[in-house]
Order: C-alpha cells, then structure tokens, then sequence
C-alpha cells in the first residue's frame, strides 16, 4: 500500500504535521477521534474533505506498520 496516496506532509501545510493528501486536516485528529470513542462517520461528518477511503486507507497503513514493526520488550 502506498500511504502517500492518504497523507501528505508539506512544511507549508499546517508546518509540516502529517495531514490527508489534499486536506489541511491533520491525520492525528482522526485518531483523537477514535480513541476518544467516537466513530469514523463523526469524524468523516465534522471533516467533509476527507474522503473515507482516506481514513480507511491511513487505518490500514497504521495497522500495517504495527503488525510489520519489530518490538523490543522494557523487561
């Protein structure tokens, strides 16, 4: 998957924070969204210029990066 088709970071563009491609909307709002328990479409519904194949595609990309991640355990 190739998330430069979802996020952009432009230093121009909301000084350089990862935002959706074509958007000034960060992607981190998204994920304030749903770990704050509200859905996608209230997301989607308050920032009418993302698109939900956006949202759905950065969702994935993060999942990816989680599950393909090497982590070193504190203990």
């Amino acid at each position: 998957m190739n998330y430069l088709a979802f996020i952009e970071q432009k230093p121009t563009v909301r000084g350089g924070i990862p935002v959706f491609a074509g958007t000034s909307v960060p992607v981190q709002i998204l994920l304030e969204y749903l770990s704050g328990g509200q859905c996608i479409d209230d997301f989607l519904d308050d920032f009418p210029t993302v698109q939900r194949s956006q949202a759905i595609g950065v969702l994935d990309q993060l999942k990816h990066l989680l599950l393909t991640h090497s982590y070193v355990s504190a203990a």
